[in-house]
């Protein structure tokens, strides 16, 4: 006689799959909650036959937390224009003996806008019908001239902004704070009385954008001031920076 096999009996089978899955259920709310669940089962069905052992079900493994990354905040670049006079348009003024004011503002110019780098800021050099004037964006923006050879006996330089100006607070603000501290460095006297409407209107003033602060500076005389604007460039320059940093950051001065 051919013995028979024992076969699984289907409701237990089916019972015990019941139970898995509650208990499977149960460790999906548990375990984040960290409580370590083990499940041990008798007998599993397999293909309808018994498979005799334990089956052991591990849930109570960690599960993973990310990291939170914590962006760090970008300080913001102060940016500031600064126009040589005349550069890449015409000589400007020029004296007898062919000094010409288009080099002496170019030459302060670039040392202004090397002075401003080495503190940090992003300065750039324009040029007087510099494409980039349109809608010209910054903290602030200077345009650099001289006044001509032929006043003798006269010295000094002034300084303005546009006669209607969008934002007149900020911008008398920068006239004063670059007129008082050139006037220190350099010595010269402030010219109230030669400012012209080709300064009070100057072109750049309707190209830039609106918000961005401006003004231009006569920074001599060609004929009484030439010395200084010459041979002295860099004290030119400083007193223009200090005054830019008197207007930026407050009353501070660059050595």
């Amino acid at each position: 006689m051919t013995k028979k096999t024992p076969k699984a009996d289907p409701w237990a089978v089916a019972w015990m799959i019941r139970g898995l899955i509650i208990i499977a259920f149960v460790a999906a709310f548990a375990v984040p909650l960290g409580f370590p669940i083990i499940a041990v089962s008798d007998t599993v069905a397999q293909e309808e036959e018994a498979v005799p052992g334990p089956i052991t079900i591990l849930l109570s493994t960690p599960v993973p937390t990310a990291t939170p990354q914590v962006a760090t905040p970008t300080p913001d670049v102060i940016q500031v224009g600064i126009i040589a006079g005349h550069l890449g348009s015409d000589s400007g003024a020029v004296c007898p003996d062919g000094l010409q004011e288009v080099d002496i503002n170019q030459n302060i110019a670039t040392e202004v806008v090397e002075r401003l780098n080495r503190l940090g800021w992003q300065a750039e050099l324009l040029e007087e019908f510099d494409s980039r004037l349109n809608g010209y964006r910054a903290d602030a923006l200077l345009s650099i001239h001289a006044d001509s050879c032929n006043v003798p006996g006269r010295s000094g330089f002034k300084i303005a902004r546009a006669e209607s100006s969008y934002i007149p607070g900020p911008e008398d603000r920068l006239v004063d704070c670059v007129s008082r501290h050139y006037h220190e460095t350099t010595g010269l006297a402030f010219d109230r009385y030669t400012i012209t409407y080709d300064m009070t209107r100057y072109h750049a003033y309707y190209e830039i954008d609106p918000a961005t602060p401006a003004a231009i500076i006569e920074a001599g005389f060609m004929l009484e001031d030439r010395n200084l604007l010459t041979n002295r460039s860099d004290r030119v320059a400083r007193g223009i920076v200090n005054g830019l940093i008197c207007f930026i950051e407050g009353e501070g001065a660059a050595p």
